[in-house]
């Protein structure tokens, strides 16, 4: 899905959260090749030029989630969690540990030991970052955006950005840490599975 449509069917169903005119809702997708930039986000962090991004097929968007720089890409897993965190999760830094703990046991299933980072957001292993994490809570403490899981991704696009905009980390993806082909939809079941966990 496009990020400029991703973008607008989430602010619907913010509204619609808000209302109560549907329930807690989990979008998972992939984008073509974007660059998002978030409310922190240092524009020196963007790595190619206009030129570069046209001649790669990259968009940039400026949106309205928390964090610094990233890229999603096809072969990345994009979760955007619409939840109402109302009476009992109204906490945005143990709404971000939650994420980070479902990406961890996502990971886990695929034999992958990933593990959060004191003072960082988002989920390592030993050889690079394997997920970020960007989420808006938005008035009347429902949730947009989300997390951005590299499963097959081709990391070489992250060589266009300063990823989350720390210097000298590299990324990894699930493919590369287990050494063989997994897919996103493989990817998907095993972190709705962690999801329903936690949040349900």
């Amino acid at each position: 899905m496009a990020y400029a449509d991703a973008l607008a069917l989430q602010a619907e169903l913010v509204v619609s959260r808000r209302e109560g005119a549907i329930p807690d809702t989990l979008l998972l997708l992939e984008h073509p090749h974007v660059i998002t930039l978030g409310s922190s986000s240092d524009k020196a962090h963007v790595l190619a030029d206009m030129d570069e991004r046209a001649t790669r097929g990259i968009e940039l968007f400026e949106t309205g989630r928390g964090g610094d720089v990233t890229y999603h890409g096809p072969g990345q897993l994009v979760a955007y969690p619409i939840l109402d965190l109302k009476p009992d999760r109204q906490d945005l830094h143990q709404y971000l540990r939650d994420l980070e703990a479902v990406l961890v046991s996502t990971a886990a299933a695929f034999g992958v030991a990933a593990e959060r980072r004191e003072g960082y957001t988002g989920v390592w292993t030993p050889s690079g970052k394997l997920a970020a994490i960007g989420v808006r809570v938005s008035s009347g403490w429902i949730t947009s955006h989300g997390v951005a899981l590299n499963v097959a991704t081709d990391l070489s696009y992250f060589d266009t950005i300063v990823p989350c905009g720390l210097l000298d980390r590299n990324v990894t993806s699930l493919e590369r840490e287990v050494g063989c082909s997994v897919t996103v939809e493989e990817a998907s079941g095993a972190f709705v599975e962690a999801f329903l966990g936690m949040f349900t």
